[in-house]
């Protein structure tokens, strides 16, 4: 019997490893798409999944993964916000200790899903938390009122993304880089890209440059990048404070 790898929380929220479990089988499906690791079995307090063996990242790897990456944005999604087929309703961003919901919506555009359900998402869970000097809500509510009116919006489809794709996230293994706990949902696949540019990649460069080869992005989406970091810095800023909540303050008024 082959090794498994299994993830177990006694409390962890209702459904929380289904919902993980339908973003892996959905990445999954997309035609040459990014490798997922394998769902095994899922139980409400636990996730087993095929065990992975690790290796040395390489360039050839990082150039499968950013080509592979391509074609799973590609594979779409039926909305702005839209959850993994076999889910449905929000799913969960962040650490398994602390998961916060990921709002799930049905949009045709991204700027009024990013406004809606990320931007003001961060605003009201620092609120909450005492974190929230009133300079930056004020940022972060003219920013949503930016993304509401279609300032940032570009005309791409709903892309398939995996949502929380942070180098940790990606596992280099003897059949190349593999994606692991996503937070799949419909978006803009710079969101994707975005997110491995905040927290570094080996071969972050060759990811990019295959990716641009299989892929058409908007003119002017490296302008952008800083957008896309508003929402996983913020929740960063929500979990950990530090020094997150000065990164965000400075993201939000760049694009505010």
């Amino acid at each position: 019997m082959a090794a498994t790898f299994r993830k177990h929380r006694p409390d962890a929220p209702r459904g929380f490893f289904a919902c993980e479990a339908a973003g892996l089988r959905w990445l999954a499906a997309a035609p040459g798409g990014a490798a997922v690791v394998g769902v095994l079995a899922v139980a409400e307090d636990a996730l087993e999944l095929e065990r992975l063996s690790p290796a040395a990242p390489d360039a050839t790897a990082a150039e499968e993964l950013g080509r592979s990456l391509a074609a799973t944005h590609a594979a779409g999604a039926d909305a702005f916000g839209a959850p993994p087929d076999g889910w449905e309703g929000d799913g969960f961003f962040g650490p398994l200790d602390e998961p916060l919901p990921l709002l799930a919506d049905d949009r045709e555009t991204w700027g009024a899903f990013q406004a809606d359900r990320r931007v003001e998402q961060v605003r009201d869970l620092l609120a909450q938390r005492g974190a929230l000097p009133h300079a930056l809500r004020s940022d972060l509510d003219r920013l949503a009122d930016r993304l509401r009116s279609g300032d940032f919006d570009d005309g791409l489809a709903p892309a398939r993304l995996h949502g929380d794709l942070w180098s940790g996230n990606v596992m280099w293994t003897d059949r190349g880089a593999v994606l692991i706990d996503p937070a799949a949902h419909g978006g803009h696949p710079v969101t994707d890209l975005a997110m491995l540019m905040l927290f570094g990649l080996p071969h972050l460069s060759r990811v990019l440059d295959s990716y641009q080869e299989a892929a058409d992005l908007p003119d002017g989406w490296r302008d952008l990048v800083g957008l896309h970091q508003v929402y996983p810095v913020g929740m960063h800023a929500v979990l950990f404070g530090g020094g997150y909540g000065a990164q965000l303050a400075e993201l939000v008024r760049r694009y505010g």
